[in-house]
């Protein structure tokens, strides 16, 4: 496994929304492709971290 595997549940909802948060204010609400690639990364770390992977509707 990839080293960022092991930390993606290793931080909090709240530091990675305050990172993903981060990340639109410093692009000004536009995403270079590099900056994609990050929220994608966090997306999915927040994901991760929410412990919620069945995201389907009741």
């Amino acid at each position: 496994m990839s080293p960022m595997s092991s930390s993606v549940s290793a931080r909090s909802t709240a530091e990675v929304n305050a990172e993903i948060r981060d990340l639109w204010q410093r692009s000004g609400g536009r995403l270079t492709p590099q900056d994609e690639r990050e929220y994608q990364r966090l997306l999915v770390e927040w994901a991760a971290a929410t412990g919620d992977t069945d995201r389907t509707a009741a």
